[in-house]
């Protein structure tokens, strides 16, 4: 597998993601949401977290992984997009 995945400046976005070679979707593998917007000021994150999904076969052969390699994926995922409070965007 060849993972191509950078998180941008401003935490919450990756501005390149590809998997062997594919513009890849993190919706693919989770869902990313301030989870507490009501402790966030104006254009802020209270507690931003990514949360992984279930594989699903399209997806595996979508991007031509393994459940391993997904797994992998959705971690580094969780790792980056989840920062808890942030102000970068105010």
């Amino acid at each position: 597998m060849h993972l191509n995945l950078q998180f941008g400046t401003y935490l919450c976005y990756t501005p390149e993601f590809m998997i062997n070679g594919k513009d890849t979707y993190q919706e693919d593998f989770g869902e990313k949401y301030d989870r507490c917007p009501e402790l966030a000021e104006d254009y802020s994150c209270g507690n931003m977290q990514f949360t992984r999904i279930e594989p699903t076969k399209e997806v595996l052969e979508k991007y031509g992984i393994t459940v391993e390699e997904y797994n992998q994926i959705a971690s580094k995922l969780e790792d980056g997009l989840s920062f808890g409070r942030c102000g970068l965007c105010s």
